[in-house]
């Protein structure tokens, strides 16, 4: 149930309200976190900020990847719907796909690296091996792309922690629940 109102279109603060409306108008509807979130538009512009920045990293699948194992890790049921819907309607990801990079994993070797990279990096809190680090480089990413990958953790982990938190009614197709997998 969820613990704080998502706002009406009249409510939303001037200051949130034309990053929420470009969200709305690119999605095709306002979803619940974002018209929650809006409440505070300090909180909620910086992090779309930080989306638009890192929207230009990697590629899709793997960004929808990441998202799907961090808020596994996280035990986000609102993101994992959220990714699950992009992954395979934005990205192109069989159900298989997603359902391996919720474990932290992936058929593409190089993608595969990245996915079980954030997964140690939320899993450990950024204390990963030097094996860890190795093994993404070698893979092909360079230390730019490493510290993307790393902000693309943080940034999940944002809106897990804040759906967690809050527990948004949920307006994307239901997935499995967190760790029901």
């Amino acid at each position: 149930m969820p613990r704080t109102a998502a706002l009406k279109s009249e409510q939303v603060p001037t200051n949130s309200k034309l990053t929420l409306d470009a969200f709305s108008k690119n999605i095709g509807f306002t979803p619940n976190m974002m018209a929650t979130f809006a409440q505070s538009p300090i909180a909620f512009n910086a992090w779309a900020s930080l989306f638009g920045s890192l929207s230009k990293t990697l590629d899709v699948k793997t960004r929808d990847s990441i998202g799907l194992a961090v808020s596994e890790v996280n035990g986000c049921n609102y993101c994992l719907s959220v990714h699950s819907f992009a992954a395979e309607h934005m990205a192109k990801l069989p159900t298989d796909e997603i359902m391996l990079a919720r474990k932290g994993h992936a058929s593409d070797p190089k993608r595969d690296a990245a996915v079980r990279f954030a997964r140690k990096v939320i899993e450990t809190r950024g204390h990963v091996s030097d094996a860890d680090l190795k093994a993404v480089r070698d893979a092909g990413y360079t230390d730019a792309n490493v510290m993307e990958v790393v902000a693309l953790v943080a940034m999940y982990s944002l809106t897990n922690f804040f759906n967690n938190v809050f527990d948004p009614e949920k307006d994307f197709p239901a997935v499995a629940p967190a760790g029901a997998i």
